[in-house]
């Protein structure tokens, strides 16, 4: 049905010969992340006949990440921000969005609300700001210097868009947004691109190379039980609390942990000291460092249960993505998580972040008892493409963007 009306605006855009809108998404840096990756979604399934669209990153960009981007009409600009405080970045901005003339600003999270100023001194038609996420220096918002920040430029957005009902009892309650400038749109995901009915044909087309899972470094086999998890490797997203579950299930299924396996799929600084970590207790053999992936259906594929120990979060792509391949989901209880998971899972796979014990417990269930996997496949992925389509998420947003004709904003 959303995909339709997105149709039907298209065509009747074509027909009025009308100028596409100017769309500015306005981040810290585009390389592979959630945020990014919602970014990416979007650009690549709002209709193309009505939106072109400009990526301004504060802190540069991976071209290849880039390059996820199909859709026409992209263009992407790094305003090179210096570490520290950087006046110049303000001037460089106006001058950028200047050249630019966009109808819509569209920033998110903390590090590029001040770019609203920019925006509102230069008469951008409509401001939009996103709440995606805590940092791992303000989690759960209690930094009064940044409440204080938001207070002070929330008057310079039109709408803000909170991505959990966290985040928009954060922005009514605590910064004080009046609650019909925000809207709360969740994340959604393309269910055809993560269906394992297709997968094998779809990533054949698009990389030979990656389609056959015997072309990994690695390969699980039939009797082995793999857990996972995707993110860069970094102290937020927590991997460490996941390889410290993962060690205190083999030291507790002793019988079983031959079949046990660990798959980490993602890079950064962390990932000296989890190699560490695992060849110190002997399980070098069943932790598998991925790296970097830029097939996480085929990562995803390699799974049995995907578990996600972030110390905080907005709306997990990866928990959709991991849904969407059927992959039963294991999260910490913060953020959107909760909001996420199926309605049976609340009691058995949440845990209070950093309780390992907590954590080992919700991964033993499928240890003893192994049946509920493909009882749990089913049921998570009905409950993925029920709720969470992406289809949805699009409408919302192209809805929003459409507003810039509304006279009433503010």
């Amino acid at each position: 049905m959303a995909d339709n009306a997105l149709q039907s605006a298209q065509t009747a855009a074509a027909n009025n010969c009308a100028q596409p809108l100017h769309i500015v998404h306005y981040v810290w840096g585009f390389h592979t992340g959630g945020l990014e990756n919602g970014v990416v979604n979007l650009i690549n399934h709002l209709p193309q006949g009505l939106y072109r669209h400009s990526i301004i990153c504060q802190k540069g960009y991976d071209p290849a990440f880039f390059a996820r981007i199909h859709s026409p009409n992209v263009a992407i600009f790094d305003i090179a921000k210096q570490d520290g405080t950087d006046l110049a970045l303000f001037w460089r901005l106006a001058k950028l969005l200047r050249q630019l003339k966009p109808d819509v600003f569209h920033s998110r999270n903390l590090s590029t609300m001040e770019g609203q100023l920019i925006a509102a001194l230069l008469r951008i038609p409509l401001r939009v700001h996103g709440e995606h996420g805590w940092d791992v220096s303000d989690i759960g918002g209690t930094n009064r210097r940044y409440q204080k920040l938001r207070r002070l430029l929330k008057g310079f957005v039109h709408q803000f868009v909170a991505l959990s009902s966290e985040a928009e009892h954060y922005l009514t309650a605590v910064i004080g947004v009046p609650q019909k400038r925000v809207q709360r749109i969740c994340n959604g995901v393309d269910l055809s691109r993560f269906d394992k009915n297709n997968f094998d044909k779809n990533n054949l087309e698009q990389n030979p190379d990656l389609n056959n899972a015997q072309t990994l470094p690695w390969r699980f086999e039939k009797s082995q039980f793999v857990f996972g998890t995707v993110g860069r490797m970094a102290a937020v997203k927590n991997q460490q609390l996941l390889l410290e579950a993962f060690i205190l299930l083999c030291q507790r299924y002793q019988e079983k942990a031959a079949a046990l396996r660990l798959l980490l799929v993602g890079d950064g600084a962390l990932r000296e000291s989890l190699e560490q970590r695992a060849m110190a207790a002997n399980l070098q053999h069943a932790v598998i460092f991925a790296g970097n992936s830029n097939n996480v259906p085929l990562m995803l594929s390699q799974m049995q249960v995907f578990v996600l120990p972030s110390l905080a979060e907005g709306i997990s792509n990866t928990i959709l993505e991991a849904m969407a391949s059927g992959l039963p989901v294991i999260a910490s209880r913060v953020g959107g998580n909760p909001e996420l998971l199926l309605p049976e899972h609340q009691d058995s796979h949440l845990f209070e972040s950093n309780n390992v014990e907590q954590l080992a417990d919700c991964m033993a269930l499928y240890i003893k008892h192994p049946e509920r996997y493909q009882e749990d496949s089913v049921l998570v992925k009905k409950h993925c493409q029920n709720n969470f389509s992406l289809d949805s998420m699009v409408q919302r947003y192209h809805q929003l963007y459409q507003s810039v004709s509304n006279k009433d904003l503010i």
